[in-house]
């Protein structure tokens, strides 16, 4: 007979957020959840309380996880527009990988949720503050440095790039043509 598994917080919560990711808020049972980990129903509810809680800490856990990989993309030496170029094909070979992936987990939370639950809305935002300021830190830069226009503000110029980029996350789930993705972005950053 095994020892016991040790129970292990992180990857719990990861395994719950890739459940949530996959099927979203609504169509997720605690059932599928305590599957997920591996957790009977009341160890699952003791650990980290009712689904609603189990969701927000799974949005936390996309932001530690995913946010903190756009931004690491974002703020990484190099030139500005390799570093935009790297974080949108990242997430158009994402969104097309093979078996399909279920989008961004925030984009999904901010559909379903966040216009319900005031706390949900505040995680929403938390993702799109950190990557709207690692975007705009680095075309700032870009600009500074010459390779990136300085006919608009960093700002104006970061709404667009942000508008591309999440553009093109639901566009990879209606038309999943990487070609046409990809000149989405060559076009976007030809502006730049």
């Amino acid at each position: 007979m095994g020892r016991p598994r040790k129970f292990d917080e992180t990857r719990a919560l990861t395994a719950v957020m890739h459940t949530f990711w996959r099927r979203g808020y609504e169509a997720t049972s605690t059932r599928d959840l305590a599957e997920s980990t591996g957790m009977g129903l009341s160890s699952l509810s003791n650990a980290f309380g009712d689904k609603r809680r189990l969701y927000l800490r799974a949005l936390r856990r996309y932001y530690e996880t995913n946010t903190a990989v756009q931004t690491a993309l974002l703020e990484q030496p190099g030139p500005v527009k390799d570093r935009v170029r790297g974080l949108m094909v990242r997430a158009i070979d994402t969104d097309l990988a093979d078996p399909p992936s279920p989008g961004c987990l925030i984009m999904n939370a901010s559909m379903e949720r966040a216009n319900t639950d005031p706390e949900v809305a505040q995680e929403v935002r938390r993702h799109f503050t950190a990557v709207e300021q690692a975007v705009r830190a680095a075309l700032a830069e870009g600009q500074r440095s010459g390779e990136i226009t300085r006919d608009q503000d960093a700002a104006a110029l970061t709404h667009h790039v942000l508008s591309s980029y999440y553009g093109l996350r639901v566009l990879a789930r209606v038309q999943p043509d990487r070609t046409a993705l990809l000149n989405v972005v060559e076009t976007l950053l030809a502006k730049l």
